[in-house]
């Protein structure tokens, strides 16, 4: 089972990162991101899994066997703060693409030469 959700996030970041390098539409771009991002996120979480262990809660287990019952907790504090992050920077893109689209009136990221050498 954790080799199929290892897989799945590896076939996400796959996905993003060809959204990401592959399409000219700035919307795109952004999912291709977040796809590439739920994809990592994922990654780590079925990394951090062990079984049969059980969660950090020590209401259950006592806390003399605490350390061989429970998992660690790191790699999921990881991934919320990682979801949280991400979150806030797919918003600034898409308020930046807004933007952009505001004042060029396109999507399409050939239009776009300002900054390119």
């Amino acid at each position: 089972m954790e080799y199929i959700i290892i897989s799945t996030g590896f076939a996400l970041m796959l996905l993003g990162l060809w959204g990401i390098l592959s399409q000219k539409n700035l919307i795109k771009i952004v999912l291709g991101f977040t796809i590439f991002d739920t994809g990592i996120n994922i990654v780590m979480v079925s990394i951090g899994y062990v079984r049969g262990k059980a969660a950090p809660i020590l209401d259950v287990i006592k806390p003399s066997e605490a350390a061989d019952k429970i998992v660690d907790p790191v790699p999921q504090a990881l991934v919320l703060t990682a979801i949280v992050i991400g979150l806030g920077v797919s918003a600034l893109m898409l308020v930046y693409v807004l933007k952009l689209h505001h004042e060029k009136n396109s999507l399409d990221i050939n239009s776009f030469k300002d900054l390119k050498w």
